[in-house]
């Protein structure tokens, strides 16, 4: 079912990822981690549909997407960044396979963050958080999405790793299989997968070779 809603807020959240806030249709419902196609209410826009994951509450008045701009691409996402308050997008049905089961790690490479950021904060709100841990590779700190609000929520049980910096506090390296040893205690536990398409396979099949039961790593299909 299509929804037109409006654009209510927009703040940048990095340098080149905003937070739009917009109306919640009366009764629209989502699982934390879940997504929906979006497009633009505008001639020759309407058409083009891409999936966005919510990052609000499901119990928030508003729905939220935070969504990093391609310019070069010059497709949805640089038009989305030029949008403003007052805007229209068109909002389908909620779907997603990547839901919260029980304890375990969160694993995201980049933007590979936003489908957990709805869990998280959903744990956080009802005080659930604990036992969780998120592995969080990005190019540089720049980069890191919401990066004071993780820390508040997770502390210690977030580890940000660099992959093109070298900074203190943060690990430099890859989400590798030397990386996933040293960071990763146990591997009978739940995790949670998302970022690119060959990161979320690598780590997949790490995890696999290391020992997680493959029903327990979840990522979206």
């Amino acid at each position: 079912m299509k929804n037109i809603v409006r654009i209510l807020d927009i703040q940048a959240v990095t340098h080149d990822v905003k937070c739009f806030r917009m109306e919640k249709p009366a009764g629209y419902q989502f699982v934390p981690g879940q997504a929906t196609d979006v497009s633009i209410n505008q001639p020759g826009w309407e058409a083009e549909k891409r999936p966005f994951t919510f990052t609000a509450l499901n119990t928030a008045p508003y729905l939220e997407f935070t969504i990093k701009g391609y310019p070069d691409h010059h497709g949805v996402t640089e038009q989305l960044h030029l949008l403003r308050p007052g805007d229209e997008i068109i909002i389908e049905d909620a779907w997603g396979a990547i839901e919260y089961k029980r304890p375990g790690y969160f694993i995201a490479g980049g933007a590979g963050i936003t489908p957990f950021i709805a869990i998280l904060r959903t744990l956080h709100h009802d005080n659930r958080l604990a036992g969780n841990t998120l592995l969080f590779s990005n190019k540089t700190s720049a980069d890191i999405i919401y990066e004071s609000e993780l820390k508040t929520m997770l502390g210690e049980q977030a580890i940000y790793l660099l992959t093109k910096e070298n900074k203190p506090g943060y690990q430099n390296g890859y989400l590798d299989e030397n990386f996933l040893r040293e960071h990763i205690t146990q591997f009978n536990q739940h995790f949670y997968v998302c970022g690119p398409d060959k990161m979320v396979q690598d780590i997949a099949a790490t995890l696999e070779k290391l020992g997680a039961n493959v029903d327990a790593v979840i990522f979206e299909k």
